[in-house]
């Protein structure tokens, strides 16, 4: 598959998988052409359990802010999470899929990501 696809399966950038490839994180092969080209057997090593250091979990994001989701709004497509950390309660627009792959429901540990006007969410109390 292209790089292209194989970023979007993995959820990470272009850019990313480049960084990986010239890491030894992901093999990759170059084609006629010499663009990149991913294996899907590679994609699918990395979906099943990928190591913690290519998932993303970590980000340059500098504001994190672990605590418990009080509330999930569903509605259609998108949700509405509300999390409170410590004397902050944030809320995030995601969508429905977000919240069904992460089992947000309230009580469950988060963490807010504030970077610039976005809030994303990642299931979890956050790392040390």
């Amino acid at each position: 598959m292209s790089l292209g696809e194989a970023a979007k399966a993995l959820g990470v950038s272009v850019d990313t998988l480049r960084r990986w490839d010239r890491d030894g994180k992901i093999e990759t092969r170059r084609d006629a052409q010499n663009r990149r080209r991913v294996a899907a057997a590679e994609v699918e090593r990395l979906t099943e359990r990928p190591p913690r250091h290519l998932t993303g979990a970590r980000s340059s994001a500098r504001n994190r802010l672990s605590g418990v989701v009080r509330s999930v709004e569903v509605d259609g497509v998108m949700a509405l999470v509300e999390i409170e950390a410590g004397p902050f309660r944030l809320t995030a627009a995601v969508t429905r899929d977000s919240v069904d792959e992460l089992g947000l429901e309230p009580g469950v540990q988060a963490t807010a990501i504030v970077k610039a006007t976005s809030v994303m969410v990642e299931r979890g109390a956050g790392f040390a």
